[in-house]
């Protein structure tokens, strides 16, 4: 009589596990945006997941903000070398391009800065050399002593202005501390934050933490918006 076989240990305890790829959607679609006179062109999705952070591979209400308030306010633009935190796929950097002398856009999350470079690519090609020239991109996640330091020796004239639109991270606590202390080490003129409302402690943490750190908040009137279902402001942020 033939004996019967065992099942093995390890058939029982077999695990499927998923890595990061299962979760990216890289599946762009060329998009076009509008804001006043500027029509933008560029890569994004439409939707996407908030696993492994990868929420900057679409554009959110604050970049819409954001981008409305620059487009009839160029002026402000004209001349200067501008940072932008948490670039995503790079739709305020790159209006801002046209008008500025030069500016920086970053990400923390590298599949989110294939995108952006994608993008800055895509106007490299499409508009005229001179008008992306000082156009770059460079990873930085928020109060990194190490990013910073490498971003201020590569840009030692420093800055001129701070973008960030719709900038935020999972732990909300900590949020308004981070960008903050990244403002403070980078030593610019002014910060320019397209702020969203979706949480009162949010609200009142953008606010605080600001005061905290020395700073001045003042919103810009007019700019209080909604699109989607959310609202926003423009805040102009300011050392002594």
């Amino acid at each position: 009589m033939k004996k019967r076989e065992e099942p093995k240990e390890e058939d029982e305890d077999e695990i499927v596990c998923l890595d990061e790829s299962f979760f990216i959607n890289d599946d762009y679609e060329l998009t076009t945006f509008t804001f006043g006179s500027q029509v933008l062109q560029l890569f994004c999705l439409q939707s996407a997941s908030t696993d492994f952070d990868l929420t900057g591979q679409l554009v959110w209400p604050g970049a819409i903000i954001m981008n409305n308030y620059l487009s009839k306010n160029t002026d402000m633009l004209q001349g200067c070398s501008i940072i932008e935190l948490g670039s995503g796929v790079g739709i305020t950097g790159i209006l801002c391009r046209r008008f500025c002398r030069q500016i920086l856009l970053t990400d923390h999350n590298d599949e989110v800065l294939k995108i952006l470079n994608k993008n800055i690519e895509l106007h490299a090609t499409s508009e005229s050399p001179t008008t992306c020239s000082g156009l770059a991109a460079e990873k930085l996640e928020w109060g990194n002593d190490d990013h910073l330091s490498q971003i201020s020796e590569q840009y030692s004239g420093g800055f001129d202005l701070v973008l960030g639109a719709d900038i935020y991270i999972l732990d909300i606590l900590s949020f308004p501390s981070n960008i903050y202390l990244t403002y403070f080490y980078l030593n610019c003129c002014k910060f320019i934050l397209a702020y969203v409302s979706r949480t009162k402690i949010m609200d009142v943490l953008v606010i605080d933490e600001a005061v905290k750190h020395g700073m001045q908040v003042n919103e810009v009137q007019g700019t209080r918006s909604v699109v989607g279902n959310h609202e926003g402001v423009i805040y102009e942020i300011t050392l002594p």
